[in-house]
């Protein structure tokens, strides 16, 4: 997958989006790129990810080297502006980097990716349920062979199911979602993330790439689910990429993504990466115009 392709049903992709970590169905409520009185997302007062983020990914189950490239080229271009033309990754990650903790430090602007684990095994089967994630980490940090680090202080995790991998709800409800781990599985306290592979069981497989630049995002402002959303309970918050569901580009709203770019084959995209790569991300909340946005828009 050289160029960003776009060859998705939108309404169906829509559908596949995941409010973070919510044990029921998302409820798809309108979004709201030019309001502010209808949005009441406050700070509940717990971190951020402030520090440099490492981040290590578990391919989990049999992977296309072309899309595990693709994912990776994402990943390192959140991370690099210099070189990149203007609308960039980077500058999409400069929203999220707005929002900080109760010492007013920002998200990071650094994500490296520090280290990578291969389950080609399937050493939790090819049926998931949300709870495996932290046994797959787990699995993952304890291995005889190539082990990844256990980094408490800035490590963030993401497990990456391979199309062959059924999770439970996954494209009914959820196509990605974060949380932490548990001391008593894990041993200790890691945000973690997990988007499935979208290619064959929700329409599109670069559709992969929003979901995960959506969660990465809401791990970010809300690692423990004390930090950043809206709404009055914890357990099923909206957070800030929630906000802006469908919405990537400049008049989006009530099922129009909004004005994006085309490429030579009329493929849609937002935003630029590294290796002349591009890519459609969701926008999110910015916190200073009090809408969504993201480096693409007109206004």
């Amino acid at each position: 997958m050289q160029k960003f392709t776009c060859h998705v049903v939108l309404l169906l992709f829509l559908l596949c989006f995941f409010q973070a970590f919510s044990w029921s169905q998302f409820n798809q409520g309108e979004n709201y790129e030019g309001s502010s009185d209808l949005i009441n997302l406050e700070y509940h007062m717990g971190p951020v990810l402030a520090s440099a983020i490492n981040l290590y990914i578990i391919w989990y189950g049999q992977w296309n080297p072309t899309h595990q490239a693709t994912i990776r080229d994402f990943l390192d271009s959140l991370s690099s502006s210099s070189s990149v033309p203007y609308p960039s990754v980077a500058d999409w990650w400069d929203t999220v980097r707005l929002y900080t903790d109760q010492t007013g430090s920002n998200i990071t602007a650094t994500i490296s990716i520090s280290g990578e684990f291969y389950d080609s095994g399937y050493s939790h089967g090819v049926y998931l349920s949300r709870l495996s994630m932290q046994s797959i980490i787990k699995a993952a940090v304890t291995s005889h062979s190539r082990p990844l680090p256990l980094n408490p202080h800035n490590g963030l995790y993401l497990v990456l199911t391979s199309q062959d991998v059924q999770v439970e709800d996954f494209c009914r409800a959820v196509c990605g979602f974060h949380y932490f781990t548990f001391p008593i599985l894990v041993s200790v306290t890691v945000p973690y993330a997990w988007v499935g592979y979208s290619g064959t069981q929700c329409p599109g497989v670069d559709g992969m790439i929003s979901v995960i630049a959506h969660e990465l995002a809401e791990v970010s402002s809300n690692p423990l689910i004390n930090a950043w959303y809206a709404g009055e309970d914890p357990t099923a918050p909206t957070e800030i990429a929630d906000l802006c569901l469908g919405l990537y580009g400049s008049g989006g709203g009530g099922g129009y993504m909004g004005k994006v770019y085309k490429d030579a084959w009329g493929n849609g995209y937002n935003v630029h990466g590294v290796k002349g790569r591009r890519f459609l991300v969701q926008w999110v909340w910015n916190p200073v115009k009090r809408r969504c946005f993201g480096p693409n828009a007109l206004d």
